[in-house]
């Protein structure tokens, strides 16, 4: 891992570029073919993937449809080995399950624990 990731604009382009490349690639997907499915444009496609332009949300769904995969796929750190990629999933994936168990369990019984009730 790296010592310090400037994130910055650049950064998060070169991310998403990455892995919108891997991940056509592991699909075996041109750029047309995933334009297509998406409904966008091969030059927005090449654009992106090229670090030319940025995606918003509306059209990281539509690549995440497409290519079946999770939005947060395309945001997975490049410097990370392929081994150590399952783990971090892992990692991720038990955060984010712990904080929604927290915001649920406060929104279903705010600052009441089970036994008091």
């Amino acid at each position: 891992m790296p010592d310090k990731i400037k994130i910055d604009q650049d950064y998060i382009y070169r991310l998403i570029s990455n892995n919108l490349k891997r991940l056509r690639a592991r699909k075996n997907i041109s750029q047309m073919n995933l334009a297509l499915d998406a409904g966008l444009t091969h030059n927005f496609i090449n654009d992106i993937e090229n670090c030319k332009k940025g995606i918003s949300a509306k059209t990281l769904a539509k690549l995440s449809v497409a290519l079946e995969v999770e939005p947060y796929c395309f945001f997975m750190p490049d410097f990370l080995p392929d081994n150590a990629l399952t783990m971090y999933v892992k990692e991720v994936t038990a955060t984010v399950h712990n904080a929604v168990d927290k915001i649920s369990y406060q929104y279903l019984f705010g600052d009441k624990k089970p036994e008091d009730e």
